[in-house]
């Protein structure tokens, strides 16, 4: 038997991304085990869908987090091992745009901070080789991505996004994607770095959008690619042949640009 990998998942919803992964995972057609769940919603369905195969879960409410911490300043419950300005320095998410408005910028990192060193904390009894983000829609902030990702050249923190990246990045990217006329959808799998849905991408699965589509069949389309997509790039990492590289490319103004990208071996 082939040596399986611990993947750890994140989630919001309904877990039908999880589901394909631990559907793939028990019929041995992907070399990894899933070893916990951990959820920002408690009523996220997908935690009886990993309750139903005894897999570990708990969740951090981040609702209750960002209510309980309205209105005072919550540094007394910051992580010792937090550095804003490395934060602030690192992230490239448009909400540090709003570094002009530097108390705003200030106050939701330190109230993310707190919730994702829960998560952290929570996630510690589960060692695991790959966290999957199934429907997770928090944005990871530097610190919690510096604390997974502790080896540069060895990213694990994969997202699936519901557009073909670089295009329509963001929460809705189907609705995107239908509302801009485009002819063709996708989704994309890619490792998750400081910015939104600025990652390597790691795969990629396309459809044809026809005149007959709605926003609702754009959206099924795309599920049930990525029910395919995601645990095929899964398995692409546990056979470690997901390797990062960095290719610099000049732009016209003469600008010499570094980028991180992920090539497949064999």
């Amino acid at each position: 038997m082939a040596h399986k990998i611990r993947v750890g998942a994140l989630i919001s919803g309904g877990g039908s991304n999880l589901q394909a992964i631990i559907d793939a995972s028990k019929s041995n057609r992907i070399d990894a085990r899933v070893v916990f769940v951990g959820s920002d919603n408690p009523e996220a369905y997908g935690l009886k869908r990993a309750q139903k195969h005894a897999i570990p879960t708990f969740v951090v409410d981040y609702r209750t987090i960002i209510e309980e911490t309205r209105g005072r300043p919550p540094k007394n419950l910051l992580p010792e091992d937090f550095d804003l300005e490395v934060c602030l320095r690192r992230t490239r998410q448009r909400l540090s745009d709003a570094s002009s408005d530097r108390v705003k910028a200030e106050r939701y990192f330190c109230i993310r901070a707190i919730a994702e060193a829960a998560l952290l904390r929570e996630m510690a009894a589960y060692p695991f080789d790959l966290l999957v983000l199934a429907g997770f829609m928090r944005i990871l902030t530097p610190y919690f991505i510096d604390r997974v990702n502790t080896d540069p050249s060895q990213l694990r923190i994969m997202n699936i996004h519901p557009s073909l990246l670089p295009s329509f990045p963001g929460a809705d990217g189907y609705g995107d994607t239908y509302r801009y006329g485009c002819k063709v959808g996708g989704c994309t799998v890619h490792f998750v770095d400081y910015g939104e849905d600025t990652g390597p991408i790691v795969g990629q699965k396309a459809f044809e959008i026809t005149p007959d589509d709605t926003i609702d069949t754009v959206r099924e389309k795309g599920l049930k690619l990525e029910w395919q997509l995601y645990p095929e790039c899964i398995q692409l990492f546990a056979e470690n042949r997901l390797q990062v590289v960095f290719k610099t490319y000049t732009l016209e103004n003469g600008t010499d640009v570094k980028r991180k990208l992920v090539q497949i071996a064999g």
